[in-house]
């Protein structure tokens, strides 16, 4: 059987070394790139003969798909599988196993941080610095004992919550599609949410349900000092509607790591001049642990599939 590693996947080599002795004990042929190409060719060329592929979040289509004859796993070393064509891998029988909660602590700590960064104005405030200006506009909030209003209960909205309940002592309240069993917090209606919350943190996938989940009717229902926290994925949110709503100082101030698009933003995006913002470039992941995690279930779930009980399919 041959695993195709397509692209890096940000650990060191003899992370990725350990797995090998037992994929090769399965009779198992494992080859990998250490650079990463995004067009189809490159694509193709790279996983045509294998059975078994390890990607990220690289587009992988139809015309992808289709090119790769003997390809029967897919290891997603990544949450999210928006980006994989699942309707032909489903056609095909091709199995999907994602990276399930690889980044649920990374993901988790960044939110923490854009809701400090904003309510105490660290950008700004080290910009004014570096400027050689003085405190003129300094004063913050705390976060201590603010209403947090998540937006999806899965594991890294629970886990925002409880980070906030527990240290923070704020007041956590929980808006999804479907109710569950959590620790911290209540749920509410979206519109009850909305109005309550000091800062709404938005933690839901993204499918045709969620797509556009807040828009410009949503982001009216949120107080004028409320902020917008989106590490989520970008398309949930409507990108113009929050432009318009920071412009006329509708809402407080909100952070993003994602977009619509993966960065770099071109020059003239209009998330780039709208104010009271912080603008990540899809970071909050991206930090050594989760990576060292995410390699060890990739590499788990082609061995739990090959022993015929795949794990984290979607």
């Amino acid at each position: 059987m041959k695993i195709h590693l397509i692209e890096p996947l940000n650990v060191e080599q003899t992370i990725i070394d350990k797995y090998i002795p037992e994929l090769r004990k399965y009779g198992c042929e494992f080859k990998q790139w250490k650079d990463r190409k995004e067009d189809a060719e490159s694509i193709i060329e790279r996983c045509k003969d294998a059975e078994v592929v390890i990607v990220s979040n690289i587009p992988f289509t139809t015309e992808i798909i289709d090119a790769c004859p003997n390809l029967k796993m897919l290891s997603v070393a990544f949450t999210g599988v928006d980006h994989i064509d699942m309707k032909t891998c489903r056609k095909r029988g091709i199995i999907v196993s994602n990276a399930a909660g690889y980044s649920t602590q990374s993901v988790a700590e960044l939110t923490i941080g854009l809701m400090i960064s904003l309510l105490r104005k660290i950008p700004y405030n080290e910009h004014k610095l570096r400027t050689l200006h003085g405190r003129d506009g300094f004063t913050g909030s705390e976060l201590f004992g603010k209403t947090i209003g998540i937006i999806g209960a899965g594991a890294i909205g629970q886990a925002v919550g409880k980070i906030c309940k527990l240290a923070f002592g704020c007041e956590i309240l929980y808006y999804s599609r479907t109710k569950k069993q959590v620790d911290e917090g209540r749920f509410v209606s979206k519109k009850e949410l909305l109005e309550q919350s000091d800062i709404v943190s938005l933690h839901v996938p993204l499918n045709s349900e969620t797509k556009g989940l807040v828009g410009e009717e949503e982001l009216a229902l949120m107080k004028s000092t409320a902020l917008l926290i989106n590490t989520a994925r970008g398309p949930v949110l409507d990108t113009h509607a929050l432009v318009q709503a920071l412009k006329k100082d509708s809402i407080g101030g909100a952070a993003i790591d994602m977009y619509e698009m993966e960065p770099p933003l071109p020059k003239d995006h209009e998330i780039l001049s709208a104010p009271n913002t912080i603008l990540m470039p899809h970071i909050a992941y991206a930090t050594k642990e989760a990576f060292v995690l995410r390699t060890k279930i990739v590499f788990e779930n082609i061995l739990k599939w090959h022993a015929g009980e795949p794990q984290n399919v979607q």
